[in-house]
């Protein structure tokens, strides 16, 4: 580890870890790490734990710079990342959403058992492959005018269910009902429009994903029961983003906000925190730019379910509605939201960076789905291919301690070149197979960096978020097939 920050680190209890602003000359607000002694050790040789400390310098931060138990290193903010920032006299830095904006989960039940499903898996899988395009740059079925564009990036996934793609609930269980207000398309660039025109509608590659999986583990009777989720039954996890549509609005803003840094005097450790005021033009266009982006991925997600339907039923026989294909939830992962929190006792309104992680808001909340509302809102943790995912369910000690927010899965052990490095030669889709996990993938050559031996055992993961309290276990699913792009 990095002597540094492994020294400077005082123990807060068994799963939280504080750096002090002592640690680095103008940090304004401490790091707080969630973590066992065993996670913690995982970052060894990583720079996250260091930009949780560049974090703290930005101005209008409040409360702490924190990591979730996923923390890995990213652009600016570590992934596994969260800080709120003050209306007055804060900022906002795209480096604090990422590059996939809105990259987030869903998550779709069934009333189908593994024995009625384990027969037609291939068949399953096959036809999930065709129908929801995926790779490196794919293109979907759905070419949009410029005009119904601006539509999708006001209106997110409410664009396509009023065009059939979805059932009439699934806006209730999405986050922000899948629309992210305050988009302006005039903000967005040419060349991000033209990326997102032929992309909607795919999964993309690298960890994004579709899975079946069946539940295998219930921790909450009364969560599972309100959640639909129950021991053998089939469910569908994804996991994808605004693809080169939001790329490209994060890389258009990068150079505004450097400038933008400049300009207002933002001294910052780290160029990749560039950020600007939110109340000036730069911080209020990037907002308005990044939420276009995040209806895109709504968008983007609707059509999937959608497709991922109409392949189940293709397959069994059967419509979906009589399959119980009933959507979960839907999760966003890289976004910055204006939301109502206390500070001090007093309630405020902060803009919250969630950087490769979730919100998590307890029971009782407003933004909870009422059928969700005594149990607290649904969290997607997904993990790696070969082990397990879960669901779990928001807190009030993550609303009072951590803006209501949690991990949003494994987390990465090794970079993607390390893993190809490490597994050469390991027919991981055959390994896979061989324990019963069918397996489509458009590119094998990249799927070592998919792999278990990638990623932190989730489990683990979860543990923390469980036992500190900011998030509980409800289920877990096993994979029964994945499909990568």
């Amino acid at each position: 580890m990095t002597k540094g920050w492994l020294s400077s680190l005082e123990k807060v209890d068994d799963y939280r870890w504080r750096l002090p602003t002592s640690y680095k000359p103008g940090m304004r607000v401490p790091g707080l790490i969630y973590a066992d002694e065993r996670l913690l050790r995982t970052m060894a040789g990583d720079q996250a734990v260091e930009q949780v400390a560049n974090v703290a310098f930005l101005p209008g931060v409040v409360g702490y710079s924190m990591a979730m138990p996923d923390i890995h290193w990213g652009y600016g903010f570590p992934i596994g990342g969260v800080a709120a920032m003050r209306l007055n006299g804060g900022v906002v830095s795209p480096g604090g959403v990422g590059f996939d904006i809105n990259c987030g989960a869903r998550l779709i039940r069934t009333d189908l058992t593994e024995a009625e499903v384990r027969p037609v898996l291939g068949r399953l899988a096959d036809q999930l492959f065709r129908d929801v395009p995926s790779g490196l740059g794919a293109h979907g079925p759905l070419r949009v005018s410029n005009n119904e564009l601006d539509d999708i990036m006001l209106h997110g996934a409410a664009w396509m269910l009023d065009r059939g793609y979805g059932a009439p609930d699934d806006l209730d269980a999405t986050e922000s009902h899948g629309c992210l207000a305050g988009a302006d398309p005039a903000t967005v660039s040419r060349r991000a429009r033209e990326r997102g025109q032929e992309q909607l509608g795919t999964l993309g590659a690298g960890n994004h994903f579709l899975e079946i999986e069946v539940v295998e583990a219930v921790y909450d009777e009364e969560a599972a029961r309100a959640f639909g989720l129950e021991i053998g039954r089939v469910v569908v996890f994804f996991h994808c983003g605004s693809r080169g549509f939001g790329h490209q609005v994060c890389q258009d803003y990068l150079s505004v906000m450097e400038k933008a840094a400049r300009q207002f005097e933002i001294v910052l450790p780290d160029r990749q925190l560039a950020c600007a005021p939110l109340d000036s033009k730069q911080g209020k266009d990037y907002l308005a730019a990044m939420a276009a982006a995040a209806n895109f991925a709504w968008a983007n997600r609707q059509a999937i379910a959608h497709w991922t339907r109409g392949a189940f039923a293709h397959v069994l026989g059967r419509p979906a509605a009589e399959l119980g294909m009933t959507q979960v939830y839907d999760v966003a992962h890289n976004i910055a939201k204006v939301e109502e929190h206390r500070v001090d006792g007093q309630s405020m309104r902060l803009c919250v960076h969630r950087k490769g992680a979730t919100r998590a808001f307890p029971a009782g909340h407003a933004e909870v789905p009422p059928r969700y509302r005594k149990v607290g809102q649904p969290v997607l943790v997904p993990g790696d291919m070969g082990r397990y995912s879960y669901v779990c369910a928001g807190t009030e000690r993550a609303m009072a301690e951590t803006w209501g927010s949690t991990c949003h899965g494994a987390g990465r052990l090794q970079s993607r070149g390390a893993a190809k490095r490490s597994l050469q030669g390991v027919d991981i889709v055959g390994r896979l197979e061989a324990r019963g996990i069918v397996v489509r993938v458009r590119n094998r050559s990249l799927i070592a960096e998919e792999a278990s031996e990638a990623y932190k055992d989730v489990a683990d993961v979860v543990e923390v978020l469980d036992r500190a309290g900011i998030s509980r276990k409800v289920a877990r699913m096993k994979p029964l097939a994945v499909i990568k792009g």
